[in-house]
């Protein structure tokens, strides 16, 4: 659905504005230290939660737009991208820790995602798996494994509300939301955040690419983080990562044609 004036309703971009390969991250906040990682980083747009920039890496025009938190507008984001000619998505974000084996600072790649969201219903039933592309997350743990940071790969949970993880018994459904998350734990999820899912099915439909990349903060038991802990995991410290995921992803694309 475009609008009246060309561009797209809620983001408000047109084709020719972005190339083929996008950040995502939740907070419009985070678009612009993501875009200073490019090169010509320039100011695209801004509209309800969804502010674009965008660059190149290595002579390849990308962008960084945000989607706000949570499955609808992440849809809403990914949807008229694609419409303006967007193909391959990387989700970079923060995450909580649900895993012993995991500290705060470390780099979480998604392959897939729980489906602990309504949004995906909308686009294909429960059964149907939230896997990431593994071009993405192949470029991903390459580049964790290359610039020495620890990382892990596997599965996010991706929610519908916040604080019905870090209140549950406040809720009155809190003995179930506290059941499904031990099963979450014991299953081996890694960590727990509100968008990938969502991304994935939609790229799923829509045919396009699309992977993730998650700054872990906390520990699986909630203890509380010293202050080197919550300076290890600020969301700036995983996006070089990011940045350089792409890289790898974009010089693949290029080597076949």
């Amino acid at each position: 659905m475009a609008y009246s004036d060309g561009y797209e309703y809620h983001i408000h971009l047109s084709r020719g504005d972005i190339g083929r390969y996008v950040f995502l991250p939740g907070d419009p906040g985070r678009c612009e230290t993501i875009a200073q990682h490019f090169d010509n980083p320039r100011f695209v747009a801004s509209h309800r939660e969804h502010t674009t920039w965008a660059g190149e890496l290595d002579g390849e025009p990308v962008a960084v737009t945000s989607t706000g938190m949570g499955g609808p507008s992440t849809a809403i984001a990914v949807e008229e991208l694609i419409h303006v000619g967007a193909d391959t998505f990387m989700r970079v974000g923060t995450s909580g820790a649900m895993q012993p084996q995991t500290l705060p600072g470390d780099v979480a790649v998604i392959n897939s995602a729980i489906r602990d969201e309504g949004t995906g219903l909308h686009y294909l039933p429960m059964e149907f798996p939230a896997v990431a592309n593994l071009e993405l997350v192949n470029g991903l743990v390459d580049a964790a494994v290359d610039m020495g940071r620890r990382y892990h790969v596997g599965v996010s949970q991706s929610k519908d509300s916040f604080y019905g993880q870090h209140d549950p018994d406040s809720m009155p459904v809190g003995p179930r939301l506290r059941e499904r998350w031990d099963a979450w734990v014991k299953g081996g999820c890694l960590v727990s955040e509100m968008e990938c899912a969502t991304l994935f099915l939609v790229a799923s439909v829509r045919h396009v690419r699309a992977g993730g990349i998650m700054m872990i903060m906390g520990h699986h038991d909630f203890a509380p983080m010293t202050d080197a802990e919550k300076d290890a995991s600020k969301v700036e410290n995983v996006i070089p990562v990011a940045i350089e995921g792409m890289r790898r992803v974009i010089a693949a694309d290029r080597r076949r044609g």
